[in-house]
């Protein structure tokens, strides 16, 4: 009988950077992001995108945040355009290691048993050995990488520019299916129940069978899915190029309701507490009711909102295209601080021990107290940081 899986929410795609972690510590640490399964000792902290009770997604955070005592030797997993992939100490921002592709770092990392998993553009899926960043295997899809994988059941699920979701064995990289779709898949894959949530270019939110690749079911939106699906309480949340937030049965893919923004969604939803945190190009943040899709409040920030909120302690946190960082009250979104980075701010915040981490266009990775903003540190990578972060505990000794 396979084991309960307890999950950390996480935020992550931004742009189109998504992930889902989990963690097999005690307690209840679930909300969604985009997407991981682990059974591991490792401990993952937070990532950027959202999966609530039990789905797994690794982009979001939302509640279950580990405290200190919890925590050894925090590190923050990052890519950048400068073709690296970065493992940076999470007090410090000192470097750990970094691991070179042959082309910019989008995807998302995910962490599961050791093993950090993530895309490039340079069209592969690497496993790096989350302690000294060595490559434990790479596989080489048919075209870019921007999709940031979720691992479960011993499976690594990712989408590629070649049109396909591929599941790919965790241990060795070996193809166990791909599922061809109609369209590029940047959108990043949530796991759970058996099932691969995932969206593609083809306009279309796919459900496929985690074991077999079959589908299970497909909804056709208006437009192009970047965002990537947050899972939760059997509902699919997603975004669409059509302008549209959707609501779906996550057992039949029937459209339970969509809320019209005022303008493209790209952004990654985030789901906590009865509420739907997303932002829009038409440069808004978004809390939706789950059950309804009524509006709760919107915040009007300086530009457009690729970044896919983070939300956990009554704090919503999000990047805009207006090269800020906001926190927001989760419940009035009245706005609690804004940090100014030097360019546009598409990662999804990562949230852990008190601090918030994410990249900025700036070249930066930067960590910031979570209640007042201040900036506790920063490391200049060489190029563009548009991908979002993964903060976990792996037992370092360092």
């Amino acid at each position: 009988m396979q084991k309960p899986l307890i999950f950390l929410s996480i935020v992550a795609i931004v742009v189109f950077c998504t992930l889902n972690v989990a963690t097999a510590l005690t307690g209840n640490y679930s909300t969604a992001i985009h997407n991981n399964v682990w059974h591991t000792g490792d401990r993952v902290l937070m990532s950027g995108h959202d999966t609530s009770n039990g789905a797994l997604n690794s982009n979001h955070v939302t509640e279950g945040v580990l405290t200190p005592s919890d925590t050894l030797n925090g590190i923050v997993y990052i890519g950048s355009h400068d073709h690296n992939i970065y493992a940076l100490d999470a007090r410090t921002g000192a470097k750990v290691w970094s691991y070179q592709t042959k082309f910019a770092v989008n995807s998302c990392p995910a962490i599961a048993n050791g093993i950090v998993y993530v895309g490039s553009i340079d069209h592969n899926v690497y496993a790096l050995d989350a302690r000294t960043g060595a490559k434990v295997w790479s596989y080489a899809t048919g075209s870019w990488v921007h999709s940031s994988p979720a691992i479960a059941y011993g499976t690594v699920y990712v989408g590629s520019n070649d049109n396909n979701v591929y599941a790919l064995n965790a241990t060795t990289g070996t193809k166990i299916w791909n599922y061809t779709t109609g369209a590029t898949v940047w959108s990043s894959p949530t796991v759970t129940n058996g099932t691969v949530y995932i969206g593609s270019q083809d306009r279309n939110v796919y459900a496929l069978d985690a074991r077999t690749g079959a589908k299970v079911w497909n909804y056709t939106t208006g437009s192009i899915v970047y965002s990537s699906p947050t899972v939760t309480n059997g509902t699919v949340y997603v975004g669409s190029l059509d302008r549209n937030v959707y609501a779906l049965n996550a057992t039949t893919g029937t459209k339970i309701w969509n809320y019209t923004t005022g303008d493209f969604v790209y952004s990654s939803p985030t789901v906590t507490n009865g509420t739907v945190y997303i932002g829009s190009q038409d440069r808004n943040v978004y809390a939706l009711d789950a059950t309804t899709g009524t509006k709760i409040w919107n915040y009007t920030t300086g530009s457009v909102v690729y970044s896919s909120p983070t939300a956990t302690n009554g704090i919503v946190y999000v990047g805009s295209i207006d090269h800020n960082v906001y926190a927001l009250d989760a419940n009035t979104g009245v706005k609690v601080w804004n940090y100014t980075t030097g360019s546009i701010v598409n990662s999804s915040p990562a949230i852990a021990n008190g601090t918030v981490y994410f990249g900025s266009w700036d070249q930066n990775v930067y960590a910031l107290n979570a209640t007042t903003g201040a900036k506790i540190w920063n490391y200049t990578t060489g190029s563009i940081v548009d991908g979002s972060p993964t903060v976990a505990d792996i037992n370092y000794n360092m």
